[in-house]
């Protein structure tokens, strides 16, 4: 998407999971999250698909927070990869005591301004914190190169009859197989890994986890198929877009199938 430069996705015959192959060292990988046109990362919109995604992101964190209010909790709650703070301001708002984790340099500074607290981003600072009721990792596990260590660690720090939260793209979606190799929610390479519903419950099953509850992301479908035109044709059809959208969410419906997947999990 930024840099123009081809990678290949590779499959893993026993996981089934898919893996953007080569992926870049680790110091490498920094580079290619620095641009203005990469939105998870920035304070301000400056593009139209920039205020379609803020627009999306103020419904997507009351959504979100339906959902946690779903499941037992004492309104304790880290998110991992929390970007520039957003969703944790809309629970602080909401009484919960927040706590972030994010190593990225620039959404940190943007996230502590805005939440008025320090954010970590060292994991070895995170093992010395209290146990959480909610762990949340929204479109944030498919950037990890290390995925059995983080879901380890993940696991130490969720309480007992708490749950871990993952929002992931499902490349086994209709608009994945509609835009196939122009579909934005690969992403490489700054997503490592691409997700379905049985290459997560695997990972999930052969590292200690039980997945107890999948919520589809319908609006995703909407936004990824946007951004998927645009790279596909190099303008955003909105009509085209929308309507592609749509089609994605009817086969979720019927499927399962949805273009993002909410995995709600907890400890064995």
């Amino acid at each position: 998407m930024l840099s123009g430069e081809p990678f290949l996705i590779s499959t893993c015959n026993q996981c089934k999971l898919f893996i953007t192959n080569p992926q870049p060292e680790v110091l490498e990988l920094a580079r290619y999250y620095k641009s203005e046109n990469y939105i998870s990362h920035k304070a301000n919109a400056k593009f139209a698909l920039d205020y379609v995604y803020m627009l999306a992101r103020k419904y997507a964190i009351r959504s979100k927070l339906r959902i946690l209010n779903q499941y037992p909790h004492d309104h304790t709650i880290l998110d991992y990869g929390c970007g520039t703070g957003d969703f944790l301001h809309g629970c602080s708002e909401k009484g919960w005591a927040i706590t972030g984790f994010e190593p990225s340099d620039d959404a940190r500074k943007i996230a502590e301004q805005k939440l008025k607290k320090s954010i970590h981003s060292n994991v070895k600072e995170l093992k010395k914190m209290p146990s959480y009721s909610i762990i949340t990792l929204w479109h944030v596990l498919e950037h990890i190169p290390n995925l059995i260590e983080t879901i380890a660690v993940l696991k130490d720090l969720v309480a007992d009859n708490g749950k871990i939260i993952f929002a992931l793209p499902n490349h086994e979606s209709y608009d994945a197989k509609h835009y196939n190799e122009y579909w934005a929610a690969y992403d490489v390479p700054r997503h490592l890994y691409h997700f379905s519903k049985e290459s997560m419950e695997y990972l999930l099953t052969n590292n200690g986890l039980r997945l107890d509850d999948v919520i589809p992301m319908k609006l995703d479908s909407y936004y990824i198929s946007l951004m998927s035109e645009k790279y596909m044709t190099g303008s955003s059809n909105l009509v085209k877009a929308m309507l592609n959208g749509y089609k994605s969410n009817i086969y979720g419906r019927k499927t399962g199938k949805y273009s993002s997947l909410i995995y709600v999990c907890s400890k064995c």
